[in-house]
């Protein structure tokens, strides 16, 4: 007999809820921060201190964190999604008066004992907001573009508070993963085709608002080799690492590009072929393939799901994974312009990894409710 309850406003039991949950999906994203840590020790040339011992520590809270989010109900989620979505946005906008300034840019919010970074729970509060708003939309009302005023707002607001910090690599995913949401609630292609074409007339405007570091990053992205010691070293050392360790690797804690510090933060944006180095081709293959398997239980998922709001939020935040590993990987390569994306559940830091954590939650928040079937008005439901 099913522990699902498909009738309207029926809730299921704690119980049920904690022996559905996709354990599958646990042990995956255990697997890939345990390869995090071992790399984040590494990094520090065999020892705990300064990050692997604390990302550790992280992982485990995040853990917890992550298994409630998933046991709480799904029309929870849905009911206080655009409340979630404002006190962000005020976040962000808290950002440009108060916020805190670290490495040339103003991100966090400093409460005294702790730090908390808006554009990090934008990424999940707007994926949040979307869903609940597409939700809401009758499918043959997505067709209008006055139904599309109000996402769109939702997405350029933070986008523009976000690309003022500066961040263009969150700025990146936010408009990236929300294109993917408007996609799959149903909006033609040829609409996302008048966005880009827009974007693409506006790149000479955009170019005199960047600043000198990022024309700096696209220039060194067109020939790293202009400048190999200055504007050029990053990724250039990078593809000599990814290079220089072969099929297997030149062993743990052997890798010498990493070990010697010649990948610049190795730790956080470069990590991967410090992993390439130490582990070769066939270590690189099997991150990626956990990566895939990751997208594939998000896809999985969504796609089960009886409603609107849950696939959407299942496959927005899986969208997010992916672009968050494609980015990454493919600014290590040498394909797109350095950007600061960090590699999921791998790179070191403290909101990255948690706003990771609390999104896997709500995918298996999603797993576990993918029988109920929300009303598309949730107010009085």
């Amino acid at each position: 007999m099913s522990v699902y309850s498909s009738r309207e406003g029926d809730r299921i039991p704690l119980g049920s809820r904690l022996l559905s949950i996709n354990w599958g999906l646990v042990l995956l994203v255990i697997a890939i921060a345990a390869i995090g840590v071992a790399m984040l020790y590494s990094s520090a040339g065999g020892k705990w201190d300064p990050w692997a011992g604390r990302q550790l520590v992280r992982f485990i809270i995040g853990l917890g964190v992550m298994i409630v989010v998933a046991l709480i109900d799904i029309s929870l989620y849905a009911r206080y999604a655009y409340f979630l979505y404002g006190v962000t946005l005020v976040g962000l906008v808290g950002v440009e008066v108060m916020g805190s300034i670290g490495m040339g840019a103003q991100r966090w919010i400093d409460l005294g004992f702790f730090q908390i970074q808006p554009s990090e729970i934008m990424k999940l509060a707007l994926v949040l907001a979307l869903a609940r708003y597409f939700h809401g939309v009758m499918p043959e009302q997505i067709g209008r573009p006055t139904v599309l005023i109000v996402p769109l707002l939702m997405v350029l607001a933070p986008v523009a508070l976000v690309l003022k910090q500066p961040n263009l690599g969150t700025a990146t995913l936010l408009l990236a993963g929300s294109g993917a949401i408007f996609f799959l609630a149903g909006v033609r292609l040829w609409k996302f085709g008048i966005v880009i074409a827009a974007g693409l007339s506006a790149l000479p405007i955009v170019w005199e608002f960047m600043h000198d570091y990022q024309r700096r990053r696209v220039l060194t992205f067109l020939n790293p080799e202009a400048d190999p010691l200055g504007a050029g070293y990053n990724i250039l050392q990078s593809m000599i690492a990814l290079g220089s360790g072969g099929v297997f690797g030149k062993g743990y804690l052997l890798g010498t590009q990493s070990q010697l510090r010649f990948v610049p933060e190795v730790h956080t944006d470069f990590i991967f072929p410090q992993l390439a180095e130490e582990f070769g081709m066939i270590g690189g293959l099997l991150l990626i393939l956990l990566y895939i398997c990751l997208f594939g239980y998000a896809l999985a998922i969504g796609l089960g799901s009886r409603h609107q709001f849950g696939r959407l939020v299942a496959l927005g935040i899986g969208t997010q994974l992916f672009l968050y590993v494609f980015i990454n990987l493919s600014m290590v390569m040498g394909l797109i312009p350095v950007v600061g994306i960090p590699l999921p559940l791998v790179s070191y830091g403290g909101s990255a990894t948690m706003t990771l954590m609390i999104g896997v939650g709500l995918i298996l928040s999603v797993s576990v409710h993918r029988e109920r079937r929300l009303p598309r008005r949730l107010d009085h439901s």
